[in-house]
């Protein structure tokens, strides 16, 4: 997967979207379910790392559970990371006294001193790494020991039906590549993560037409940005193909959009080597008798 994405594309596109926002319902409603996590977690986090802030970050969620915890808001579009604020939302962030941040940085490469936070949240971001292996390793670092990290990503399945509609057109990918859960899972325990937990399941969103599914994803940011993708529009006669092929998939006179939805969650554990590789050993010394 690694090199796929255009990223002065892809930033382009996500601060369009973000001059004037859309919500995107299926991104509010994975920020639910992993809000509603959070319910099972014990964690007292001092400052929080909200990566891909743009896209539907845990604003409300995280702020509501950790009322005491500095936030910080990352994301690598700017105007994605100032988002849209009225005048009621600037005062109240005035109130807080700086306790939220708002940063524009690349999600690989934060500008957070190591072991620094005590919860990395990312809604959908990873989604958007050409090397999610990379990103998780970098998210481990910023985090403390003890520190958990939750994310959410797309999964292969996602928007299945556009890109085999598109498949009837051409060869091009229309549709960006996404990690599978279980490599995932491989890169969490690579990276250093200690008890990673994945599962994953399926948004059916429907649309009236067709058209309709091409017209939210753009609204959200969410175009091809993919290196090798068709630099020029698509002609008629093809967009014509695409349509046909998606619309043979309707049921009572709606089609279907599918989102496969990766969740996980890891800590960090105390680390068992030194930076130059050599093993660490914890031992607990007898107590003198008194």
């Amino acid at each position: 997967m690694s090199g796929w994405l255009d990223r002065r594309a892809a930033r382009r596109w996500l601060e369009r979207a973000a001059l004037a926002p859309v919500e995107n319902p299926v991104a509010a409603e994975v920020d639910r379910r992993m809000a509603a996590r959070l319910e099972y977690v014990r964690l007292d986090p001092r400052w929080i790392v909200d990566v891909g802030y743009g896209a539907a970050g845990g604003r409300g969620a995280l702020r509501e559970r950790y009322p005491k915890a500095a936030i910080l808001r990352v994301d690598s579009a700017f105007a994605r990371a100032r988002g849209p604020q009225p005048l009621g939302a600037r005062v109240r962030s005035l109130m807080r006294v700086r306790r939220e941040h708002l940063v524009r940085a690349e999600m690989g490469a934060l500008p957070i001193r190591a072991s620094a936070c005590g919860l990395v949240w990312s809604n959908l971001a990873l989604a958007w790494s050409t090397d999610p292996a990379a990103t998780l390793g970098e998210w481990h670092r910023v985090l403390e020991v003890g520190g958990l990290l939750m994310f959410s990503s797309y999964g292969p399945d996602t928007l299945k039906e556009l890109r085999a509609a598109f498949g009837a057109v051409d060869a091009r990918p229309h549709v960006h590549p996404f990690a599978d859960m279980h490599d995932l899972g491989d890169a969490l325990v690579a990276t250093g993560f200690a008890d990673p937990v994945m599962d994953m399941d399926v948004l059916t969103v429907t649309y009236d037409r067709v058209a309709a599914v091409v017209e939210e994803l753009r609204a959200t940011g969410q175009r091809n940005a993919h290196a090798a993708r068709l630099r020029g529009l698509t002609g008629r006669r093809a967009w014509a193909r695409m349509i046909a092929a998606y619309g043979a998939l309707a049921r009572d006179g709606r089609v279907p959009a599918s989102f496969e939805i990766v969740y996980g969650h890891a800590w960090k554990a105390a680390p068992r080597t030194t930076a130059d590789g050599r093993a660490i050993i914890r031992f607990d010394l007898p107590r003198r008798r008194q």
